[in-house]
């Protein structure tokens, strides 16, 4: 592979179509971060840093992410040679944590390298998929009524799999309300870790543990581990773990510990295509099971995640549903779409979607060049 020449960066904000709420905040646009990288004999790819503008998920922000890339990352990779896009991280090894900025860097060489080679990038990272069973996330809405509307939507709308986002206060109630209204429906729930480990939370844990979920993911803070390990142990709900496992030692950590049997791997917060992927292989391969999540991503990064998705182990519904529950406009055509809940696998090389250059340069509300 030729020597990376170039790293490009720029700063897009995107409208939602429908605002939306977490545990610690609420919002009706995201900003992230598209990347190209572009080798010394012209070819080029295409990664994108999904980071939240705040710092709430995680500590990472699209501020921190920007700095990082500009003053370390992307001087690291410049001018750096490697035969296959794993190895692209070796640039930037010595550079603790930042796996949001890291992740735009790879996805950006898998692309570059996948397009180059005129190999699909599902099939170069192992995938065996041809079609992804596709969830929705949905935030927390001003009244139950207005949530059992949003999940009517997407159930119309053929998705098989629906997350609903839980705080206290904002729990058992709406949650029994779309058991209620859709007893066959696969229905997760997710704190984002908000949830102290008291006897009221344990409460509200056992209640949620009578409503027939496929999983309650990260009630507890992110370094909680031991605290999800006693939740596994007395509840019959499968216990997922998001912002706890942002590495693998970490998820070796999880699975010694017995803190769940659900591992979401979120490409952007594993550090790449990469990383994900061996977080897969090894989750599985200690018998937890495994589903793609998501940052809401533009296109970029959602064909990544569609990508991941094809993988085998992945049984569960990912959270790449079509950009358009999302995005007005995004930022690759074709636009990812979902038909009966479906996301097709793209056989193109590459991302297998071609990206909006004049798109992202017109609307960037910051860039650099190294």
């Amino acid at each position: 592979m030729p020597a990376v020449a170039a790293v490009e960066a720029f700063r897009l904000s995107l409208p939602l179509v429908h605002t939306f709420q977490t545990s610690s905040h609420r919002k009706s646009h995201l900003e992230h971060i598209v990347v190209r990288v572009t080798d010394a004999g012209g070819a080029s790819g295409w990664g994108e840093i999904a980071s939240p503008s705040d710092p709430y998920y995680c500590p990472e922000t699209v501020d921190t992410c920007w700095m990082m890339l500009r003053r370390y990352l992307a001087p690291a990779l410049v001018g750096t040679e490697w035969d296959h896009p794993s190895e692209a991280g070796r640039a930037w090894a010595r550079i603790r944590g930042h796996h949001f900025a890291k992740a735009g860097l790879d996805i950006a060489c898998w692309d570059l390298w996948t397009r180059a080679s005129g190999t699909p990038l599902a099939a170069a990272l192992g995938g065996t998929r041809q079609r992804i069973a596709a969830g929705v996330s949905l935030g927390i809405e001003p009244t139950v009524g207005d949530l059992l509307a949003q999940v009517e939507r997407h159930v119309a709308d053929g998705y098989r799999r629906i997350k609903l986002k839980i705080a206290p206060g904002w729990d058992v109630a709406p949650t029994r309300a779309v058991r209620e209204a859709h007893p066959d429906l696969a229905v997760q729930v997710d704190a984002n870790g908000v949830y102290p480990e008291t006897l009221e939370a344990l409460a509200t844990m056992r209640e949620l543990d009578d409503l027939g979920l496929l999983l309650i993911e990260q009630p507890f803070a992110p370094g909680a581990l031991a605290a999800h390990a006693r939740l596994a142990a007395t509840i019959g709900t499968p216990v997922c773990l998001d912002e706890s496992v942002d590495d693998l030692d970490q998820l070796d950590t999880a699975i010694a510990l017995g803190a769940g049997s659900i591992l979401n791997v979120k490409v952007s917060r594993m550090g790449g295509l990469t990383a994900a992927r061996t977080a897969h292989d090894r989750a599985v391969a200690a018998g937890w099971k495994v589903w793609c999540g998501g940052m809401h991503e533009f296109g970029v990064g959602r064909a990544a995640n569609v990508a991941i998705a094809s993988l085998p182990g992945f049984d569960l519904p990912s959270d790449v549903s079509g950009s358009d529950k999302y995005y007005a406009h995004d930022i690759v055509a074709p636009p990812i779409r979902a038909t009966a809940g479906m996301v097709p696998v793209p056989a193109a090389p590459g991302l297998g979607h071609d990206v909006d250059d004049s798109l992202i340069r017109a609307q960037a509300t910051d860039t650099f060049h190294t």
